[in-house]
């Protein structure tokens, strides 16, 4: 491996080399191939943020989740929704506090000029995930945390926009206070289930990487390390299963989520094997949308099973 520049970081215990990552994530729980684990190898190792697309269920927040395991870290996690604004992104006053304040220092004969300066100040700021990541590294010596922003594609472009800056400089500029600069940028992993396409521009300011389906042999894996109880033939006929159910043309495709969720229901009913009777029963752990649950309902049910128990 090459010297590390000065645009390099330090690696944490456990992520030193590529095949470290896997491992790592793999002893928490998260069952990864090499590709993704090359992705957050780098990310850390460059200071990059990290943009994951795929679709529902598959990972991309698990991912951001163990990652803060790993190191240690604490995970600061912004949710994007439509309409998402600046308040609620990086930070907004405490007006309540605020006018208390006002009253309290009239109350003491300041006049209202005064008290107005007063309280304009760290105390009376409320601090949302943006501003949380950026003054984290200051106020712990250094340390990093795992910053998710998760689904941007929630968002509005405008608030994309604003992101530009953000994963450039990491500071953020308060006009009360000044500006806020990090120590160290964040461990940052933005999710995407590419409801809408991103900007260039974002995209050129992160690595990439597409999370895709596990196939039957990694699904299995995960089971079996989610659901350690899970007996290893259900956990083999459950991930044929949801491979066989994710070729058909459904209205919401169910991801790795729900498989655990389908897994875990049927260890509820004591089941040891995949069978038509607990599975037409139990639908709706991997089905959410009622048109999916009436085609598969049934026969269709069945026919998978059949051929799920077949192949054993």
């Amino acid at each position: 491996m090459s010297t590390p520049t000065s645009d390099t970081y330090e690696l944490h215990q456990g992520v030193g080399s590529i095949d470290e990552v896997r491992e790592s994530l793999r002893l928490r729980g998260y069952i990864t191939d090499r590709d993704l684990a090359t992705s957050l190898f780098l990310s850390l190792r460059l200071g990059k943020p990290l943009l994951l697309e795929g679709e529902a269920g598959v990972g991309k927040t698990e991912v951001a989740k163990t990652m803060a395991a790993l190191l240690q870290t604490d995970l600061i996690r912004l949710q994007c929704y439509e309409g998402l604004d600046v308040n609620h992104a990086v930070y907004e006053w405490n007006y309540a506090k605020q006018m208390l304040e006002i009253r309290l220092l009239e109350a003491e004969g300041l006049n209202r000029d005064y008290a107005l300066k007063e309280i304009f100040g760290p105390e009376f700021l409320i601090k949302r995930p943006l501003l949380q990541a950026v003054e984290y590294t200051s106020e712990r010596e250094g340390a990093r945390p795992v910053l998710l922003i998760d689904e941007i594609d929630r968002a509005d472009e405008e608030f994309e926009a604003f992101l530009l800056e953000l994963l450039s400089d990491f500071q953020i500029t308060v006009p009360e206070i000044g500006t806020i600069k990090a120590a160290r940028p964040p461990v940052v992993i933005i999710t995407s289930n590419r409801t809408r396409e991103l900007h260039d521009a974002l995209k050129r300011r992160c690595l990439y990487h597409w999370i895709d389906y596990p196939s039957v042999e990694k699904e299995e894996e995960i089971i079996g390390a989610r659901l350690p109880n899970a007996p290893a033939g259900l956990a083999r006929q459950i991930s044929r299963f949801m491979h066989e159910i994710r070729q058909m043309d459904l209205y919401k495709t169910p991801g790795v989520a729900e498989t655990l969720d389908w897994a875990a229901a049927l260890m509820a009913l004591d089941q040891d094997a995949v069978h038509a009777d607990a599975t037409n029963a139990t639908l709706g752990a991997f089905l959410k949308h009622q048109e999916d649950v009436s085609r598969v309902r049934g026969k269709v049910a069945a026919g998978l099973v059949a051929a799920v128990m077949g192949g054993r």
